[in-house]
Parts: structure tokens; C-alpha cells; sequence
């Protein structure tokens, strides 16, 4: 159980630690996905506003504008055509869509890219090592020229429309000083004309402020938060944590599942000491359930079988004392035996007694091999009258003092499904019986209706009493031991019937015959075969 226990276990922990795996992968792209988002938000109002302002002007405003940013970026910035680039196509194409793009290098640094003329087809381009407070300085002066064009009291207003037409990736918004919370040095900073950098109270984003030439107002951006990973105590302490109740649980379950098949287990090992009477909690509709399920019912056939076997073997023993203690005689009889008649006759009775144990063979073997299992059954169509009647033909002659009658003229050339021979067998084994026990009639009828066929075999004996009916289909019983010895009945015969039934899909019932007064048996199974044997 232990090793059933570690392999589960052992299993779910190698997929939990791979999907774990996974997982921090797909963290860790998904969290560079988000930095690289998070760039392009930064970067692409600023630039978006320089590259609009490049539009307007000519070359030689153009160089010197660039000039001016550069300084007050502190990087680089160029104007290439699309030949100059080294773009993919679909990147191209997304510039041209008026993305702006950021593309990261395994140095961390940053190329940036926005379009300036789309007929042209002209790109500004930027080196960054990071986007940092120069590019909050760059912003504000940017805005600011743009804004002194206007009256303060619209300055709100079109900072707004600037807002939206350049979506820049943090908020824009004009203060009066009194609204910005800053302290007295701040503030000093800002009437001096610098900008001013200042962390939210939690410090997990930074605000920059810069005051509007000769207007009550002071631009801010921001807050501007920033993409931090996850810390890795972090990470590691989740999949831990998740780990260990994940295989908590799975140890419940898996631990439950074990109990379950130890009590199996310890129920095979009892039934295999010998105690036949032993079964399992049949508990859940689960696999594990199922399992006690079949379980049960073999144990109940194996105590089944080994009660047959025992009961045959005492039974074979008890019918063969008999037929062996008449040959004994006899051949003591026949040694001393001078007349050749009366040498004729004992030779005679011990062959009788020979067929008598041939025939108690047979139909042990017949019965054990029924008994075992699905027998080789070859079901195909079978002429039921003309089995019948074949039947009755071959057995009429054996009690010339037992009429046998047929009235099963109705279904000749009329095709059901079952194996010839067993079935066969089967109506020898009732006719036989019933011409063992009928005073001096024997009937025989048949029908097939729906789906179903039948047989039935009644005699005019004494009849069988209603609480030993299902008895007589038991192995070696038999109703009159003495009447039964002398008619040559073995007590395996109804049983062999009902075996014969059973792996047809079908069954026998004895009634009382109300036509002749004895014993009526009747054979049912289905007329067409249903496409697997009973099992």
C-alpha cells in the first residue's frame, strides 16, 4: 500500500512541481509584457508630442528642436526614413498605425520609434537606457510650450485635449499650488522655475511638478508608477504554501483510497486462509466501490463453487459405493458361479453397474464444465419442432410404459436461436425426468411469443410440493432417495438444465401441471441471441 501511496503522491507532486514551473515562466513573460506596456505608456505621449511638433516644422527647425530635446532628454534622437530601419515588417506597420514602440535589447536599453510624417514615411527614433526623470523634465517643458499659447483660463482645457489627442500613459493635470501638498522647499523650488519630484504618501509612485510661466496653475504628471517583479520570497513562499496544502489534500484523498484498498487486500488475504465468509464495505459509486462490489460477488461465487465441489465430491463418493460394492459381489458371485447362465447374468448386472458410473461421469463433467465458467457456446438458428421431435423420437423407447406426446406441430420449420447441443441435452434431461417419474404420460409443448421461446415438459406423477421446487434444481438433491436410486436418477440433471439456461440468457420454472396433475418445467430464453452470453 505504501508504494501504491508513493507513486500517487510522488506523481501529483512532479506535475504540481512542473505546472509550478510553468507558472513562474509564464509570471515572468507575463511580467515583461506588462514592463514593456508599461514603457510604451510612458514614452508614447512625450513622443508623440515631439513627433506631431516635427511635422510642423522644416528642416532647419526640425535640427534645431532636436537639438533642444536632446539636451533636455539627455539621448540621442535621430529622423530616419524606413530604409534606415532595422524593422520587422509587422513593426513597421504598427508605427505606421501611430503606435509608439519600444523595443528593449538584452543591454536594457531601449530604441523608441514614432512616426513623424506618414507620407514621408519619416521616424523619430530615440536611444534610452531607461525612461527616467528626464523624460518627466522633457514632458513638462513640452506641455508647457505648448500651453503659454493659451489664456490661463483655457490652459485646463486644452491640457485635456493634449491629454487625449497624444494619450500619454500617466495623468495630466493642472494645480493651484495650495492643491499640491507640497512642503515649503518644494514649493520655492517650483517659483524658481525647476521641477520638482515628489513620491506618493505610500512611495509607491512619483508625482512631478512644474509651474506654468506667469499663470497660478502648476502642471503635474502623474502619479507615474512603476513595474516592479515580484519578489522571489514571494513567489516562493506562494508555491510552498500551495505545494503543501495541494499535497495535504492529496494525502487525504490518496490516504482514504488506501484504507479503502488495505481493507481488500486483508479480505483477499482471509479468503485465501480459507475463511469463504468474509466480505468488504461496499461503500461509494467510485472505481474503488465497484471493485468491493466485484469483489463481494466473487467471493460468494468462490464459496459457491468450493460448496459444489465439496458437496460433488461427497456426492460421487456416495454414488459410487454402491454400483462398487455390486461389482464386488457380483465378482465374487461370478468367480464361484458353475453355470454359465447364472455366470451371464452377473456379468450382466456388473456392466450394468459400469454404464451406471459412465453415466454419473458424464454428467459430473458435463455439470462442472457448465459450472465453471461461459462455456464455448456457438449459438446459431435451431428448427424447434424438429429438435423436439428428435428428442422425443430417441427417448420414447427407453420406458415403453410412458406414453410421450407432441404439440408442437404449429412451429415446425419455425428458427430460434441457441446451441444445438446443450439445448439439446437440456429437453433430454426433463423428458428423461418426467418419464421417470409419470405414471403413463408424458407432454411436450412449445411456443414462441415477442421475443421469447419456451418449452414445456409436463408428466401425470405425484408432482413436486411448491416449497421444493427451487431444491430440485440444487446439484445431487433429490426429493426420494430410494424411488430416484431405483429409476437410475442421479441428481444432477435439473441442475444441468438450469446451468444450460442460465448461459443462454434464459431460465426454467417448475409449476404444478394442471393438465396431467404432475410436475410442469418450463425452458424460457430469448429467441434471437442478444449478442453476448450470460455471465
Amino acid at each position: 500500500m505504501s508504494s501504491i501511496f508513493f507513486r500517487v503522491y510522488g506523481g501529483l507532486l512532479a506535475a504540481l512541481i512542473l505546472t509550478a514551473g510553468l507558472g513562474a515562466l509564464a509570471l515572468h513573460l507575463t511580467h515583461e509584457m506588462r514592463a514593456e506596456q508599461h514603457r510604451e505608456r510612458l514614452a508614447s505621449g512625450t513622443f508623440r508630442l515631439m513627433a506631431n511638433k516635427l511635422a510642423e516644422l522644416d528642416a532647419f527647425e526640425r535640427t534645431r528642436s532636436l537639438i533642444l530635446w536632446e539636451r533636455l532628454l539627455g539621448v540621442p534622437l535621430y529622423i530616419k526614413t524606413e530604409d534606415a530601419l532595422s524593422l520587422q515588417r509587422h513593426e513597421f506597420g504598427q508605427i505606421m498605425r501611430g503606435r509608439v514602440l519600444v523595443k528593449q535589447d538584452l543591454a536594457h536599453s531601449a530604441t523608441i520609434y514614432s512616426l513623424i510624417d506618414p507620407g514621408e514615411r519619416k521616424v523619430l527614433v530615440a536611444e534610452v537606457r531607461r525612461v527616467s526623470e528626464q523624460l518627466a523634465r522633457a514632458t513638462i517643458s513640452l506641455l508647457i510650450d505648448e500651453l503659454v499659447h493659451y489664456p490661463a483660463a483655457q490652459q485646463a482645457k486644452q491640457l485635456a485635449v493634449l491629454a487625449q489627442k497624444h494619450r500619454f500613459g500617466f495623468d495630466l493635470s493642472l494645480l493651484t499650488v495650495d492643491k499640491t501638498d507640497l512642503d515649503a522647499e518644494q514649493l520655492r523650488r517650483i517659483e524658481e522655475g525647476d521641477t520638482v519630484m515628489a513620491f506618493d504618501h505610500d512611495g509607491s509612485a512619483v508625482r512631478v511638478f512644474s509651474g506654468v510661466n506667469e499663470t497660478p496653475w502648476v502642471l503635474m504628471l502623474g502619479p507615474i508608477r512603476q513595474v516592479n517583479p515580484y519578489p522571489a520570497y514571494m513567489l516562493l513562499s506562494i508555491a510552498v504554501l500551495g505545494l503543501s496544502m495541494v499535497g495535504i489534500l492529496v494525502y487525504l484523498l490518496v490516504r482514504h483510497l488506501e484504507r479503502r484498498l488495505q481493507g481488500l487486500e486483508a479480505a483477499a488475504t482471509r479468503i485465501a486462509q480459507g475463511h469463504l465468509n468474509v466480505r468488504v464495505a461496499e461503500s461509494g459509486h467510485d472505481s474503488v466501490g465497484q471493485l468491493a462490489v466485484r469483489f463481494n460477488e466473487m467471493a460468494i461465487r468462490l464459496k459457491m463453487l468450493i460448496n459444489v465441489q465439496g458437496d460433488m465430491v461427497r456426492a460421487v463418493a456416495h454414488e459410487l459405493r454402491t454400483p462398487l460394492a455390486r461389482l464386488r459381489f457380483g465378482l465374487d458371485m461370478a468367480a464361484n458361479a458353475q453355470d454359465a447362465q447364472i455366470l451371464s447374468k452377473y456379468v450382466a448386472g456388473m456392466d450394468q453397474d459400469i454404464e451406471d458410473m459412465d453415466a454419473l461421469l458424464n454428467e459430473m463433467l458435463t455439470y462442472a464444465g457448465l459450472e465453471a465458467g461461459v462455456p464455448d457456446l456457438a449459438l446459431k438458428p435451431v428448427e424447434l419442432g424438429a429438435l423436439i421431435k428428435q428428442v422425443v423420437a430417441e427417448l420414447t423407447p427407453l420406458r415403453s410404459g410412458v406414453a410421450i406426446t407432441c404439440s408442437c406441430s404449429e412451429y415446425d420449420q419455425y428458427w430460434v436461436d441457441a446451441e444445438p447441443r446443450y439445448l439439446r441435452q437440456a429437453l433430454q434431461n426433463l423428458v428423461s425426468n418426467a418419464q421417470r417419474h409419470a405414471q403413463g404420460v408424458v407432454q411436450l409443448s412449445c411456443n414462441v411469443d415477442g421475443e421469447f421461446c419456451s418449452i414445456v415438459v409436463e408428466d401425470d406423477g405425484s408432482g413436486i410440493a411448491e416449497d421444493l421446487r427451487e431444491k430440485v434444481l440444487t446439484p445431487f438433491l433429490r426429493l426420494d432417495d430410494s424411488r430416484t436410486r431405483a429409476s437410475g436418477g442421479h441428481g444432477l440433471g435439473l441442475a444441468i438444465v438450469k446451468r444450460i439456461m442460465h448461459w443462454h440468457g434464459g431460465r426454467v420454472r417448475i409449476e404444478g401441471s394442471e393438465l396431467l396433475g404432475g410436475a410442469r418445467f418450463i425452458l424460457t430464453w430469448p429467441k434471437l441471441a442478444q449478442g453476448e452470453i450470460a455471465g
